[in-house]
């Protein structure tokens, strides 16, 4: 069964920066790894998408140039790096993995001065 440990969610200023870590199981992004994200009542929301065994990339137009997705299949983990962040990008952001759809537990980010 996979299983998806999520970390680096805070509270960071606005025009701050972070890093979310996901770090899953063996068996874990074997096709995809996505983070998404949701706020207090929106849907959730696609943020950036990294194909395990290729090099392309997908972002959500409102994180283009400032987020950055990557990952190391050695330690079969997925990172977000978010810079100049704004209070928009208040949400609980999830990771997710393909085949199979699994999520983790969320990790709280919070933006605010």
């Amino acid at each position: 069964q996979v299983q998806l440990v999520e970390s680096g969610g805070d509270l960071v200023q606005p025009g701050g920066s972070l890093r979310l870590s996901c770090e899953g199981s063996k068996d874990a992004f074997q096709w995809y790894a996505t983070w998404y994200r949701q706020a207090p009542g929106k849907e959730r929301e696609l943020v950036a998408r990294i194909r395990t065994n290729g090099g392309w990339t997908n972002y959500a137009d409102s994180v283009k140039g400032r987020f950055t997705i990557s990952r190391d299949n050695a330690k079969n983990t997925v990172y977000l790096q978010m810079n100049s962040l704004k209070f928009e990008d208040t949400a609980v952001y999830y990771c997710n993995s393909q085949p199979g759809d699994y999520w983790g537990q969320g990790t709280q980010v919070t933006v605010s001065s």
